[in-house]
């Protein structure tokens, strides 16, 4: 594949678990690949031993991911080689409840990142975090605004890569045209093709750390 960056010689295999929301499963993507499925089919194009679990679930919020990475991972934990997350969460946290506030307070979503980067930490497992995508409601936009930002600053005090793609998808047409003619949230193929394009370079070097350490000496 043309620009895909190559697989050092010798490198072991890595196993990579996407934790998320509706946006992490795909949905709205009539080809079912989404944006993780299209970073997974790059890595292995270029000759990566990778294995990967999507796990996104519809209406997820970060406590809902909180409450179910460790055993997920667990389950996945392969005999060989490492493993890391990709985490991205944030857009149900900001939407509505049924009182009207927040699903999930401002400071709980970052509280419950911080756990999950701890917990992973203290597990040998590397994290990439990708920040949360608008949808076509402006006032919930400017709540996923504020979630991306204190999600970013509280990965990087973790010393810990992130991807911001909110304010670049919003400049995207196709994305905005197509959430905008879809639900409202979920865009089609070519707007996942967009969010894959926004992550795959942080992918790429990310991913190249997890293999690097198994690369012929």
């Amino acid at each position: 594949m043309s620009g895909t960056a190559p697989t050092a010689p010798g490198a072991g295999p890595v196993t990579v678990l996407f934790f998320g929301d509706s946006f992490v499963a795909g949905v709205g993507d009539p080809t079912g690949l989404g944006w993780t499925t299209r970073l997974v089919a790059d890595a292995r194009a270029a000759g990566t031993d990778l294995t990967a679990y999507p796990l996104g679930v519809r209406r997820n919020t970060s406590a809902d991911v909180l409450a179910r990475w460790e055993r997920e991972t667990a389950a996945r934990l392969p005999r060989a080689g490492r493993t890391g997350l990709v985490v991205s969460f944030g857009v149900n946290d900001a939407t509505d409840g049924d009182d009207g506030r927040c699903r999930v307070a401002l400071d709980e979503t970052v509280a419950n990142l911080r756990t999950l980067l701890v917990g992973a930490a203290s597990a040998g497992l590397d994290v990439l975090v990708v920040g949360p995508p608008p949808i076509a409601d402006e006032r919930v936009d400017a709540r996923i605004a504020e979630v991306d930002a204190r999600l970013r600053a509280e990965a990087a005090a973790h010393g810990v890569r992130t991807v911001e793609v909110l304010g670049p998808l919003r400049a995207e047409t196709l994305w905005t045209a197509q959430v905008r003619d879809g639900d409202g949230a979920h865009p089609g193929a070519e707007g996942y093709a967009a969010l894959a394009a926004l992550v795959r370079p942080a992918w790429r070097s990310w991913l190249a750390g997890l293999v690097a350490p198994h690369a012929a000496v």
